[in-house]
């Protein structure tokens, strides 16, 4: 039986993902993380079990590449999709470009990441996606957003998809909303910190089961509506 957990985590040089990484080096587990260009708090966490690898933009061939590469055959434990990225459209200014571009990463960069990392999952091994309460359509209480909205509802189908695909092969799927956290993407006004989201998403991620995967919860625990 392997000792040491091996954990993957997309977008890891800032926010959330860098948070999510130190939890994991501070348990003891091997990190492997992987974001687009790396960052002076990610590298201070780069030790014998923190891998930064970097020019993994998962929204483009080169990236998945890059990401398989550095990977190898190693068994993946926990696959951590964070990356992700957030624009505004209205009626009013719909630019279908940021909308195109938010479904690439967003949903479909997640989609393919695990699709390219299904030899290294083993029994037992689990997916996390962090997506958003904007991707709810019940929740949905003040429109706009069309792309963020779309393409967080896009990965939370996905989400549901992977977790009955992958029921079989014992692999778990989480689909966590983090929170309004304070990071770069709204400019800092969340009302929780990334330290904090990342500790209640990698708690839920611990204890998540194959009879819960595929469930849509916020990182307090509770169930969102899809």
């Amino acid at each position: 039986m392997k000792a040491v957990k091996t954990v993957v985590i997309t977008g890891a040089n800032r926010g959330i993902g860098l948070a999510m990484v130190s939890i994991y080096a501070n348990q003891g587990s091997k990190v492997i993380a992987l974001c687009r260009q790396s960052s002076a708090k990610l590298n201070a966490l780069a030790n014998e079990n923190v891998e930064i690898v970097e020019n993994v933009d998962v929204a483009t061939e080169s990236g998945i590449q890059s990401m398989c590469d550095a990977i190898g055959a190693q068994t993946i434990d926990v696959l951590i999709n964070n990356a992700g990225i957030l624009r505004d459209e209205s009626l009013d200014n719909l630019n279908l470009d940021t909308i195109y571009e938010q479904f690439q990463v967003n949903a479909v960069a997640p989609l393919k990441v695990c699709q390219s990392l299904l030899n290294n999952l083993t029994s037992g091994s689990k997916i996390a996606l962090i997506t958003s309460r904007m991707g709810s359509i019940a929740d949905n209480g003040s429109g706009g957003r069309y792309g963020y909205r779309m393409s967080k509802a896009a990965l939370n189908a996905a989400g549901m998809s992977l977790a009955k695909d992958l029921e079989q092969d014992k692999v778990a799927v989480g689909i966590y909303h983090p929170g309004y956290v304070q990071t770069d993407m709204v400019n800092n006004n969340g009302d929780i910190s990334a330290d904090v989201a990342a500790i209640r998403i990698t708690q839920l991620i611990d204890e998540l089961t194959l009879k819960a995967s595929g469930v849509f919860r916020h990182s307090n625990g509770e169930v969102l509506p899809w």
